[in-house]
């Protein structure tokens, strides 16, 4: 197969293990910077240039999108599906899951527990909103924030409300959720591929953090996760239409609790810590999924 990965830096642990997983199976592999893609919008001949030159058809397209260019990104990416290329999470899916407030709506539609969760506008919402999640201590995160960037823990109700006013003086959107004492500063990182988990750490916050992302200097550590945390993850990533997902998930009182659900999960913590060959059960899955007669899920 010919198979594209949209990434700006082919660098990365992520791109070089896909492309080592889909070249160890004899497939042909491309990364291709996203930015560097320009499109005809043609209902006859729809085409991707890329650096002077029209890109021939991909049988699978693999996205490796941050989230500073997830507009552009996913525009490219649902040009190729337009071409027919079997895409390793939707344009669509991709874009539901990096909007932080239409994931959680959406999860929650389908009844899938959370950290209760607050979002407002207006300054003179503050003293309620804090009272809605269940007061101090609290979670306060920016909507567009990633790997820990924009999250603060607010100890007391004067915090909360300093931190809240503050972002929103920023124009900034913020969500407010209950804080997770028993967590404790852990979470579970599930990765789903298809229907199922194939990989599950625990991630531990540095002393002195709550947030355990391992950007953030977390640590990481084999767990060994129940059937029901398995179902809550494998349904949080279907719900949100994703092929692939890391699904994190704190382990509290009243049970498992999903924090988030990334589109773009990286491979080199779970895979360092698994020993696990996480990039090639992805190439597995597109060549059980790319074949002729693909058509997209949700339509683009």
């Amino acid at each position: 197969m010919k198979i594209a990965i949209l990434s700006r830096d082919g660098s990365l642990y992520s791109c070089k293990r896909l492309r080592e997983a889909a070249e160890a199976r004899g497939h042909e592999i491309d990364i291709i910077d996203p930015l560097s893609c320009y499109m005809n919008i043609n209902p006859a001949a729809p085409s991707v240039h890329y650096r002077g030159r029209q890109l021939e058809k991909y049988d699978a397209v693999i996205p490796r999108i941050g989230s500073a260019i997830t507009f552009y990104g996913t525009a490219v990416l649902r040009q190729f599906e337009m071409l027919g290329s079997f895409p390793l999470n939707e344009s669509v899916a991709i874009t539901r899951a990096r909007d932080k407030l239409r994931s959680m709506q959406i999860l929650a539609r389908e009844g899938i527990d959370l950290p209760i969760t607050g979002f407002a506008n207006a300054p003179d919402d503050t003293s309620d909103l804090i009272a809605l999640v269940g007061g101090a201590p609290l979670v306060v995160k920016l909507v567009e924030g990633t790997q820990g960037i924009g999250v603060v823990l607010a100890e007391t109700r004067q915090a909360a409300e300093s931190v809240i006013d503050a972002f929103r003086g920023l124009n900034a959107h913020i969500l407010v959720q209950e804080y997770i004492r028993e967590a404790e500063g852990r979470d579970i990182r599930c990765l789903v591929v298809g229907k199922r988990v194939v990989a599950a750490i625990e991630r531990q916050a540095k002393p002195g953090d709550f947030r355990s992302n391992l950007h953030r200097g977390g640590t990481a550590t084999n767990v060994k996760i129940t059937p029901e945390e398995k179902e809550i993850a494998v349904k949080a990533a279907l719900t949100l239409g994703l092929d692939v997902a890391g699904v994190d998930i704190l382990r509290a009182h009243r049970g498992p609790l999903v924090m988030e659900v990334n589109a773009s999960p990286g491979l080199e913590g779970i895979e360092t810590t698994t020993g696990l060959d996480i990039a090639g059960m992805m190439i597995d899955y597109i060549e059980q999924r790319a074949k002729p007669g693909f058509r997209l899920k949700s339509g683009g």
